[in-house]
């Protein structure tokens, strides 16, 4: 079995004027980011990769979760899962290594909410450091079944 923890980045920061992928984070996506890691930690301690969307707040969201895991993982930046849907995502799942257990996906809506719900039959809303734990027969044939979801506490 496999396991996939889908993240939502963090609450961002729109008083700026940078462009969409260089947004940073605010001040409760700064609090709560860190939050779903000591979640995470918690529950996942062992993750083998994480899969990061290269925006700022994407990867600012991992960074701080990953500081809250004894041991964070290689991370892995893909182009791939910036601004993408569910399609999408499930081609960067099924790319994945079979030599891996359990990776970490952080993305964007509308695309994490529909991964959730395409891999395991269920409408999960997915708002900002929100967690959905998927269990998963295989990446390249991925069904399964919904574990956990929610903002820590989940």
């Amino acid at each position: 079995m496999k396991t996939l923890i889908v993240v939502r980045h963090a609450k961002s920061d729109w008083a700026g004027d940078e462009p969409d992928r260089e947004r940073p984070l605010g001040k409760r996506g700064r609090r709560q980011a860190p939050e779903s890691g000591s979640w995470i930690a918690a529950h996942h301690p062992v993750i083998d990769l994480a899969v990061v969307s290269p925006a700022v707040r994407a990867a600012t969201t991992w960074d701080l979760i990953a500081g809250e895991l004894a041991t964070p993982p290689p991370i892995s930046l893909d182009e791939r899962v910036y601004a993408a849907w569910d399609h999408e995502l499930l081609a960067v799942i099924r790319s994945l290594p079979t030599s891996l257990s359990t990776v970490a996906l952080v993305g964007h809506n509308p695309g994490v909410e529909a991964i959730v719900e395409a891999l395991t039959g269920t409408y999960a809303p997915m708002p900002t450091s929100c967690v959905a734990v998927i269990e998963l027969t295989a990446w390249d044939a991925p069904s399964g079944k919904l574990l956990a979801h929610g903002r820590p506490p989940v």
